[in-house]
C-alpha cells in the first residue's frame, strides 16, 4: 500500500529527523537495544523511533514508513561508505601480510647486514693490516734516515774537527813563518846595518886617507911653488 505525503509533510519530516536521531541515541543508551536489517546492526531502536512518530501526530504506518526510508537511506550510505572500508578481517589479513612481509624484510636485511658486516670487517681487517704494515715500512724509514742523518752528523762533525785542527796546524805553521820571517828580516836588517856602518866606516877611512894625501899633495905642490917661487926670485936678484 503506497502512502503519499505533501512537500509540507516531507520537509517536515527531514526536519525532525535531526531530533529523531537525537531521541533514538538517547535511547539507545537508554535501552541498549540494537535492531538488525539483514546482516547489519542498526544501532538505534527502531520502534522508540516509530512511537517518537506516533507521538508528534504521525499514524502508526506513516511512522512505519518513514524508519523503513530512513533505514534504506542509512543502509545506502554505509554502502558508499563501506566501499572506502575494509573489515576488521581484512584488515588482520592484511596486517598479518604487511608483518610478514616486514619480517621477510627484515631476515633479508639481517641477512645482508651479516654479509656486507663480514665484507666490512674483512675489508677492515685487510686494510688495518695494510696500514700495519705501511706503518712498518714508515717506521723503518724514519729509522733508517734517522740512522743515517746521524751517521751524516757525526762524520761531518768529524770532517769539522779535522779541519778545525787542520786549520789549528795551518795558523801556528803560519805563525812560525810569519815569526821567523820576522827574525830574518831582523836579522837582514842588522847585517845591512852593520854592513851600512862597516862601508860607513871604510868610507871615513878613505876619506881621511884622501884628505892626508890631498894635504900632503897640496903641501907638496906649495912647497914646490915656493921654491920655484925662490928659485926666480933669486934669479932676478
Amino acid at each position: 500500500m503506497l502512502v503519499t505525503y505533501s512537500s509540507l509533510e516531507i520537509t517536515y519530516i527531514l526536519g525532525f529527523f535531526s531530533d529523531a536521531s537525537i531521541s533514538a541515541s538517547s535511547s539507545l543508551q537508554s535501552k541498549g537495544n540494537i535492531s538488525l536489517l539483514g546482516n547489519r546492526k542498526l544501532f538505534f531502536d527502531t520502534h522508540a523511533l516509530v512511537c517518537l512518530f506516533e507521538e508528534n501526530g504521525f499514524t502508526t504506518q506513516q511512522s512505519e514508513v518513514i524508519v523503513s526510508a530512513l533505514v534504506k537511506i542509512m543502509n545506502t550510505n554505509l554502502d558508499v561508505i563501506y566501499k572506502d572500508m575494509v573489515t576488521k578481517v581484512q584488515q588482520e589479513i592484511a596486517l598479518q601480510q604487511v608483518m610478514s612481509h616486514i619480517g621477510g624484510v627484515k631476515k633479508d636485511m639481517i641477512i645482508l647486514e651479516k654479509s656486507e658486516f663480514s665484507a666490512l670487517r674483512s675489508e677492515n681487517e685487510k686494510i688495518k693490516l695494510e696500514l700495519q704494515q705501511i706503518k712498518k715500512q714508515v717506521m723503518d724509514e724514519i729509522t733508517k734516515v734517522r740512522a743515517d742523518n746521524k751517521l751524516n752528523l757525526n762524520l761531518e762533525k768529524s770532517r769539522v774537527k779535522e779541519l778545525y785542527s787542520l786549520n789549528e796546524r795551518k795558523l801556528l805553521e803560519m805563525r812560525t813563518e810569519v815569526v821567523e820571517l820576522h827574525a830574518q828580516q831582523d836579522r837582514a836588517l842588522t847585517q845591512t846595518d852593520r854592513k851600512i856602518d862597516t862601508e860607513v866606516a871604510d868610507l871615513k877611512t878613505m876619506l881621511e886617507s884622501h884628505k892626508l894625501d890631498n894635504i900632503k899633495y897640496l903641501a907638496g905642490s906649495v912647497f914646490t911653488c915656493l921654491t920655484v917661487a925662490l928659485g926666480f926670485y933669486r934669479l932676478w936678484i
